[in-house]
């Protein structure tokens, strides 16, 4: 495994030693800024602030509207996996959101009623809690409000949300739960709610990483660690992953896919066109294809994407937010790579509960 420390023949000892002495130099000033008291790494949101490379948080921030109680939990969980959600009833959250698959789904794009392929890839539901923002193109700006978005959609589980309520409604088991979590019977209102409860408790385990940035310089590769210089300085990575998620939450035009406005098709301004929003990079090597359109298979495939492959502009002739780093060798890649690699701890030990 790239992530554990281990004898690496194409290098050098001379080259071994620059690494270790580069990356105690990155792990000293990560540890000096996280133990700064009251400093933005306190509040981590996805949006790249609290410095550049934070550790992630055993919790996620509290919703001041939807406080979190073990009962709201187990009954999110419960609404989660039931494919009662959806308008054929074989379609629950967990179908794209399969904890088995890193709460992905493994496929390019997303597939929806009838088995027909949707037009983005599915993004992880790990560290949800922690963002700002929702979908690729930012439509959402609460996990309530993103909670009932696929449940309407009729391209997704193409459920009314009126029919929803009675049908749940009909269930005394689920009356019953949510007249004690709520005082009341099943609303959409608290459908949304028990879901982005349950969905606020999707905390990564830590990963290598993490444990990189607490002291064990033993958790990383020398060329993961030549990867984190890479990524933090000469390559650039780190000025839109950054932060506890490795994102800045904000939209960049990369030049991939042409058909999907992006967050232009929500905020109407032509300047928005094809612009998405950063994925967080944790459990990144666990959850791919990648990008919005799933259209790189690997990882190599993305960040050979930025080293070789991306376009000086769009195909509408709008200059793109990157450019290529043609003045780099091919060979800090791997490194890279390995490093990525190093974002993934293991999974979340999670099955399906009784249902209603």
């Amino acid at each position: 495994m790239a992530c554990s420390e281990r004898p690496t023949r194409r290098s050098s000892e001379h080259r071994n030693r620059t690494i270790r002495r580069r990356s105690r130099l990155l792990l000293a000033a990560a540890l000096t800024f996280v133990a700064l008291p009251g400093s933005a790494a306190d509040e981590p949101n996805g949006s790249g602030e609290g410095g550049p490379l934070v550790p992630l948080p055993a919790k996620a921030p509290p919703s001041q509207h939807n406080p979190i109680t073990p009962e709201k939990v187990a009954l999110g969980k419960q609404l989660f996996f039931d494919p009662r959600l959806s308008g054929d009833n074989g379609t629950s959250c967990a179908t794209c959101h399969d904890p088995a698959k890193f709460f992905a789904d493994g496929l390019a794009r997303a597939k929806g009623q009838g088995g027909r392929a949707l037009g983005r890839n599915t993004p992880t539901l790990l560290n949800v809690g922690f963002h700002r923002v929702y979908f690729w193109d930012g439509a959402a700006t609460s996990l309530e409000d993103q909670a009932l978005v696929p449940i309407r959609s009729p391209d997704e589980m193409n459920q009314e949300i009126e029919g929803l309520e009675k049908e749940l409604n009909a269930l005394p088991g689920y009356v019953k739960q949510f007249e004690s979590v709520f005082g009341a019977k099943v609303t959409r209102d608290g459908i949304a709610k028990a879901l982005a409860a349950f969905e606020r408790t999707l905390i990564a385990k830590p990963s290598p990483f993490d444990r990189f940035l607490k002291g064990d310089e033993g958790a990383f590769s020398d060329d993961a660690k030549e990867g984190m210089r890479l990524f933090s300085g000469d390559a650039g990575c780190i000025q839109c992953h950054r932060g506890p998620l490795l994102s800045d939450g904000k939209y960049y035009r990369l030049g991939v896919g042409t058909g999907d406005r992006g967050r232009g098709a929500i905020t109407g301004k032509k300047e928005d066109d094809y612009k998405f929003r950063t994925p967080s990079l944790r459990f990144v090597s666990r959850t791919g294809p990648y990008m919005h359109d799933g259209s790189f298979k690997s990882l190599l495939d993305v960040v050979t994407y930025y080293y070789r492959s991306a376009p000086q502009r769009a195909s509408d002739g709008v200059a793109l937010d990157i450019e290529p780093l043609l003045g780099h060798s091919f060979s800090e890649i791997a490194p890279i790579v390995a490093f990525l690699e190093c974002l993934s701890g293991e999974p979340l030990d999670l099955s399906a509960p009784p249902l209603p």
